[in-house]
């Protein structure tokens, strides 16, 4: 039974499920979520110091700026170009995955001050709220993002899951008759728009760009009081609102309601738009606003940018300062100033005879055409003949032009025409899928090194695109040249490839990554006594003599392991559950779960995977569990369009409140409510299911299921954990996040696994209590409880980046998840075996653990120690 669930009435369906979980939870449960830090104290000293840093620098330009390659933009990977000077920061687009990128590649996010957006779609957006959670966690008080209007509606969509309490977030209206303009760039907006011209090919990928339909994704097994007659009055008006003001509005009367539209509109006239996180009052956007940003959706806007660096005087040489008999004090400023300056002997020294030339700022542009109905609009702009070879003289020539344009516009004649219409000399920087690096080291070197542990169950990935360092390959110092068009200078990238500004040096690819998987082999076999622990492993686990006989599924395969944020070994929260050849499961999706899928899979094979994807499971709407679900549903379905296979719609099992959320970035940005079927996971509750027959029949029919139930577990509002019996007869239970909890036990009774989570280690059971996760033992524990033959413990803090702490409770019946591991049934005996090994390779990692665990432990002591004291010295007095 299908219906469409319109937005009012998600309020009520919101605090239904609230009240029904909040009888669950027990009164002290409630009073540790009062008790919770709320402010990091660490955070207000960062941020002061910060600003007083770049108050100091605010007065020069900067000596040193550079353009890096962050993100490629092909398969799987995010593009994103980051501007970095000796001064601050600047991000160029922002696709999912550039976080976990900068983490690794050590990018300073900390003076990131500036973010531009080029065209509102996910693969330009879906880092955003990521890295802005993660910019907060560093320190930065603030920053600005430019792009087309309408930018802030996704902050105040995601304020659920995306909470940003100590920093400022303010969005440009980006005004192409306005400058931005700081110490180190003067930023141009250029606004591209889209002309519904007739095109000679089938309109590809973001053919949903010009629907602005308000109607939402499918819903599934909907009570007959929850739905609505989409033909009324009242429907249509409140369909004529902005999703993201239901979002708000839960809690808000109609008096405050108003007196807040008010104060938007107002605010919506200034300069720039801020966006106050730290409030919880509820805020509503005025109507003409979002009316203006559906024109933005209709129409088109792509927004480039002509970048120009400021000015900078050229540097004083002190040796020719010392040769005209300059002495050393104040004459050495008034000369670095520009200024001409008179010797005690009467000789003039002029300021030209002891400086370099001075540097005008050279030009980079950022260019992103979606696709060819925006290239009249390109090749038809004034502003870009000023940098071109109509240029009034060569420093208004530009010297480097990025492209974030598709491969398939940037054949077209047309715009090969306009790139060649700037200099010879002029650089083509293109961050599109035509280049293949995915931008990791680590993803390799830790896979390298299990694989020698057991090759089926940890396999090398199937991504290689990145160039290994001791093959032959081409040299890149040269350009790259497009077709074989010698008039234009064009180069592909790889991840940290450079192109200096200032000082001029060009483009640098020194520091692109290469990998080295001999060494990452020979460290590990250096490693004193692991070579008899491998043969352990090798005559325990007898791999070659039952590998024939192991039944290939169920089979499930770790996409993400670590909790909260992703860090270079392990990535949020992923999980698929291979139930036959033709039907997969993903168990929920943080953030580049995409990509750890094109990683491991392979560009060509993973489309096969996406088409094989079924259905969806969301365990809770924290951020780090379904950020990623947008970027899934996008390339699932281009991935049946490529293979030519019937669209057919995911089943999305989650929380009620996901559906608000999807139901808006549908409506705002880029459409989405054709990719899934929604049921909620409160209808497939142990304790009696509310979803009708007809349908729960068909789900489980096509997931290869005898039963799907759910329970609510203990970490926040709606979350939950899930069990699946499958054909077979083996039932896998997933807790998602969670406190040890009752209902789970029941609901995973007798399961042949369970994949538990397991965030701190035991000596941290007070942190886990306050962030209401398990410590292992914990998870353990609640195995043993429902009696599972098998536990999988996964979501470690990422203090625990390759391995958290082992203790007598691992049992032979306890394994350790790492990502890109895939195990099947039969292959759970052999993990325990492993556990050896894996601290042996890991040993520095351990070690440093260990020693944290025993100053902890000293300074626990000491503090009970001086409690006992002071309990004794009160008691005598």
């Amino acid at each position: 039974m299908l219906c469409i669930l319109p937005p009012f009435i998600f309020r009520d369906i919101i605090l239904l499920s609230s009240r029904k979980y909040s009888s669950k939870i027990k009164s002290n449960l409630n009073k540790i979520l009062l008790s919770m830090p709320k402010h990091p104290k660490h955070l207000g000293e960062i941020q002061n110091q910060r600003n007083k840093n770049k108050q100091k620098l605010s007065k020069f330009a900067p000596g040193k700026v550079t353009l890096q390659v962050l993100g490629t933009g092909t398969k799987g990977a995010p593009r994103s170009l980051y501007v970095f000077s000796d001064q601050s920061r600047y991000l160029f687009n922002c696709g999912e995955g550039t976080q976990r990128l900068a983490h690794e590649l050590k990018l300073k996010l900390a003076k990131l001050e500036h973010i531009f957006i080029t065209h509102p779609s996910w693969q330009n957006i879906g880092g955003l709220p990521g890295i802005t959670l993660t910019m907060q966690d560093v320190g930065v008080p603030s920053v600005n993002i430019h792009g087309p209007t309408g930018l802030q509606e996704l902050f105040h969509a995601a304020k659920k899951f995306v909470i940003l309490k100590n920093m400022d977030i303010s969005f440009a209206e980006s005004n192409p008759k306005e400058l931005f303009e700081d110490n180190v760039l003067k930023v141009q907006y250029v606004a591209l728009k889209r002309h519904l011209e007739a095109l000679p090919n089938e309109f590809p990928e973001d053919e949903h760009m010009d629907d602005i339909d308000i109607s939402h994704g499918n819903q599934l097994g909907m009570n007959e009081d929850e739905k609505v007659d989409e033909t009324t009055a009242t429907g249509k008006h409140k369909r004529s609102k902005s999703i993201s003001s239901y979002l708000s509005e839960d809690n808000s009367s109609t008096s405050s309601g108003k007196s807040r539209k008010r104060r938007r509109r107002k605010k919506n006239r200034s300069r720039s738009l801020s966006l106050d996180t730290s409030s919880n009052s509820s805020t509503t956007r005025s109507n003409d606003f979002n009316n203006s940003f559906c024109v933005t959706k209709d129409k088109g806007i792509s927004m480039c940018y002509v970048c120009r660096l400021q000015p900078r005087p050229g540097a004083l040489c002190l040796e020719k300062c010392v040769a005209l008999g300059v002495p050393p004090g104040p004459l050495l400023g008034k000369l670095k100033s520009g200024e001409d300056v008179t010797l005690q002997d009467g000789r003039v020294v002029e300021s030209k005879q002891v400086c370099e030339p001075d540097d005008p700022g050279p030009i980079f542009i950022v260019v992103d055409c979606p696709t060819e109905e925006y290239i009249s609009s390109l090749i038809d702009n004034d502003v870009f003949k000023k940098y071109q070879k109509f240029a009034e003289n060569d420093e208004d020539a530009a010297s480097v032009v990025v492209h974030f344009t598709p491969k398939r516009v940037m054949d077209d004649p047309r715009y090969q025409s306009w790139m060649k219409s700037f200099l010879t000399s002029t650089q083509h920087l293109i961050l599109n899928e035509t280049n293949t690096c995915m931008g990791s080291i680590a993803v390799h070197r830790i896979q390298h090194k299990l694989n020698m542990i057991h090759p089926k169950i940890f396999p090398l990935l199937g991504d290689n695109g990145t160039k290994v360092a001791d093959e032959e390959i081409l040299k890149h110092d040269k350009s790259h040249k497009s077709d074989g068009n010698k008039e234009l200078n064009v180069l592909s990238a790889d991840t940290l490839t450079a192109i200096h500004l200032r000082p001029r040096k060009g483009l640098d690819r020194s520091e692109e990554i290469r990998l080295k998987p001999k060494e990452y082999i020979n460290e590990t076999l250096c490693i004193e006594g692991f070579s008899t622990a491998l043969h352990d492993v090798e005559s325990n686990v007898q791999i070659s003599k039952y590998d024939e006989m192991v039944k290939e599924y169920p089979k499930v395969l770790f996409l993400g392991t670590g909790s909260c944020i992703p860090n270079k070994t392990r990535n949020t929260s992923g999980i698929i559950l291979e139930t036959g050849k033709e039907q997969r499961i993903l168990l929920d999706c943080g953030e580049g779960t995409y990509g750890q899928i094109v990683r491991f899979f392979g560009k060509s094979k993973c489309d096969e995977v996406l088409s094989s994807l079924k259905a969806v499971y969301i365990s809770h709407i924290h951020a780090d569990h379904h950020i990623g679900l947008i970027g899934v549903l996008q390339n699932r379905r281009r991935a049946l369009k490529h293979l030519n296979m019937e669209h057919e719609p995911v089943i999305l099992l989650a929380p009620i409140q996901l559906y608000s959320w999807l139901s808006f970035y549908d409506h705002f940005f880029e459409r989405i409510k054709d990719e899934y079927e929604f049921v909620s996971n409160s209808d497939l509750l142990y304790t009696g299911h509310r979803l009708n027959n007809i349908t729960y029949d068909r789900i489980i029919q096509k997931l290869n299921m005898q039963e799907i139930s759910t329970c609510f577990v203990k970490h926040c509002p709606n979350a939950f954990g899930i069990a699946f019996s499958l054909e077979d007869g083996s039932k896998i239970t997933y807790s998602g996040d969670t406190m040890p909890c009752n209902d789970l036990t029941i609901l995973g009774r007798n399961s042949d696994l369970l994949i538990h989570e397991a965030t701190m280690e035991d000596d941290l059971e007070h942190e886990a209590l306050i962030k209401m996760h398990s410590t292992t033992t914990q998870a353990i524990e609640i195995g043993k409880k429902m009696e599972a033959k098998y536990i999988l413990l996964t979501h470690f803090s990422q203090r625990y980046a390759k391995l958290p702490r082992f203790n007598e409770n691992f049992a032979d019946n306890v394994g350790i998840a790492f990502d890109n591991m895939q195990v099947r049934m039969d292959d759970l005996p052999s993990l325990p075996h492993f556990n050896s090994a894996l601290r042996l390779m890991f040993a520095e990692h351990y070690d440093e653990m260990e020693q944290k665990a025993m100053k902890r432990q000293l300074r626990n002591e000491k503090e009970n120690e001086s409690n006992l004291e002071k309990h004794k010295i009160l008691k005598t007095q």
